[in-house]
């Protein structure tokens, strides 16, 4: 399956008007004898779409805050929890970044200061004249009994290089057998298909090494999430582990006793030798302390400019619209915005649109064997005043043809990021 780069698309840019107007009457100046200052929060999915789309185009100086030294992705990784690749299949060097000419910060950002237009990280603080914000997730946990004290043994793994402890669980509970947990919260959250592919391709490993014991699937939902792909997960489930899976939908999971190995759920106790307890999320605590949403971030759409200030712009698994929190989404959004911005550094930014706007293609994979997949397409648009218009289309039962494919887009997608 060929990548190609993300369509780009000139109504996007319906606030560039906006922004050419601020730079005009001096309210946010930008030097005329040095390029305008971008600085990209996030070295993901969403924050590398926008640096290779800003770089491409050379019109800004960049800056990318990121604190890990390389790159591990997120989608196609339940095949390295699972056991059926090596982490270095996932995994990617920062090295194109810093050769097409980006500043590369390996901070945590503590603070952004709107106010001074300044990014705030351990060391120092990073002046921006737009800001780009893709800084991922953050797990809720209050919102189970007990689970901030057993963090450390109940890994969630949702973000990028956390799948090593959650492959170490998965190795155990292979070796050793008994009840593993799996649950899935109730959307949104960043990959809804996640939690039953990790549960798949954890099955297809007891069937091929005979573990003794069941994988207990808790779902907080009355079906797989999202609901057009709940038939053929169901089927898979039904069809190639009836005997591996016990799925408890409508089940919330109140408390964990790490000591008793025991969760309580509204369906009673429930024993386990190993979990792995997928957590409601929300946008990281950057986004409330600058004041940019509350569980999410609040943008305007088709821009993905901030509600709160049109000089900030959030992507990615950050911000709170239906659009599906995923890989494909993320990296489309980043180039979107990238297009944005340049047209407004360059006064060549477009009239918003009359009519509906197309949004980032979404583009999705959930494995149900290693070799065989389902294939999830969503198209989504907006018209002025109305809420985001979104169409699945989704194979109706796994297949080769998928599963290949899957494999094809992600060496695309990490090629187009860092290759």
């Amino acid at each position: 399956m060929s990548v190609s780069v993300i369509p780009r698309r000139r109504q996007v840019l319906q606030a560039g008007a906006v922004g050419l107007a601020v730079l005009a009457t001096g309210c946010a100046s930008v030097s005329s004898s040095a390029k305008p200052r971008v600085v990209v929060v996030g070295g993901g999915w969403g924050g590398l779409g926008a640096v290779r789309g800003l770089l491409a185009a050379g019109g800004a100086d960049v800056t990318l805050v990121e604190p890990n030294e390389g790159f591990m992705s997120c989608p196609l990784s339940a095949h390295f929890i699972a056991g059926f690749q090596p982490a270095s299949d996932f995994q990617r060097s920062y090295a194109r970044i810093d050769q097409l000419g980006a500043r590369r910060v390996r901070e945590r950002v503590t603070g952004i200061d709107r106010a001074k237009r300044e990014v705030v990280t351990t060391t120092q603080r990073l002046g921006y004249d737009f800001l780009v914000l893709s800084p991922g997730v953050e797990y809720m946990e209050d919102g189970i009994q007990g689970y901030a004290e057993a963090r450390a043994q109940l890994p969630v793994g949702f973000r990028a290089f956390e799948q090593m402890a959650v492959r170490q669980q998965v190795d155990q509970f292979l070796a050793q057998g008994g009840n593993f947990v799996i649950s899935a919260p109730k959307p949104p959250y960043r990959c809804p298909p996640a939690p039953y592919e990790r549960a798949f391709l954890i099955a297809e490993q007891m069937k091929q090494r005979g573990t003794k014991g069941k994988i207990i699937l808790i779902d907080a939902n009355p079906n797989p999430m999202p609901l057009p792909i709940a038939k053929p997960i169901l089927n898979g489930m039904k069809s190639l582990y009836a005997a591996q899976i016990e799925y408890m939908p409508e089940v919330d999971i109140r408390a964990v006793d790490m000591g008793r190995r025991q969760l309580a759920t509204s369906a009673g106790d429930i024993p386990f030798a190993h979990a792995n307890l997928i957590l409601p999320m929300r946008a990281p605590a950057m986004i409330r302390q600058a004041g940019l949403g509350e569980r999410w971030a609040a943008v305007k759409l088709p821009s993905f400019q901030s509600q709160a200030d049109e000089r900030v712009y959030v992507i990615g698994d950050s911000q709170g619209t239906p659009l599906p929190k995923s890989g494909h989404v993320a990296f489309g959004s980043g180039q979107q915005v990238a297009e944005a911005i340049l047209g407004r550094i360059t006064g060549k930014a477009a009239a918003p649109s009359a009519g509906a706007v197309d949004l980032p293609l979404g583009i999705c994979w959930a494995n149900v064997t290693h070799k065989e997949a389902i294939n999830i397409n969503v198209t989504s648009s907006v018209a002025p005043g109305e809420a985001p218009r979104l169409k699945f289309t989704v194979d109706p039962e796994h297949n080769a043809r998928s599963g290949a494919a899957a494999t094809s887009w992600g060496n695309g997608m990490w090629k187009a990021m860092l290759g």
